[in-house]
């Protein structure tokens, strides 16, 4: 079992930026991949980073948003820079171990999730 728990979101103007920690209770979790994802109302998640071999991003947040983990302390960040009031939704951190190819970018390859941090930006 991995608990993850998110932090780091908020309210920010258009414009701003942001940095979202996701924190892993495993130790071993180096060999897993973690991916970030994100629900605005009304609308299904979506993928927006993951990282595992490589770095992986939707092209919304190609650019302007950067992922990367340190394995020493089990967590993983989202660096987001010129946030746009559409980047406003629920952020979800989310984990698998990485035990074979995949693309790392769809909801049902990820076993593990977090509980979702708010990212707001106003116009």
């Amino acid at each position: 079992q991995v608990q993850l728990v998110e932090s780091g979101g908020g309210l920010v103007q258009a414009g701003g930026s942001l940095r979202l920690s996701c924190a892993a209770s495993r130790r071993t979790f180096s060999n897993y991949a973690v991916a970030w994802f994100r629900q605005a109302p009304g609308k299904e998640r979506e993928f927006v980073a993951a990282i595992s071999w490589s770095t992986t991003y939707a092209d919304s947040v190609k650019g302007r948003f950067t992922i990367s983990r340190d394995n020493a302390k089990n967590m993983v960040y989202l660096q987001m820079v010129s946030l746009k009031p559409e980047d406003t939704a629920v952020y979800c951190c989310a984990a698998v171990p990485t035990t074979g190819w995949a693309s790392f970018t769809r909801v049902y390859e990820y076993e593990y999730w977090g509980q979702g941090n708010q990212v707001t930006v106003s116009s």
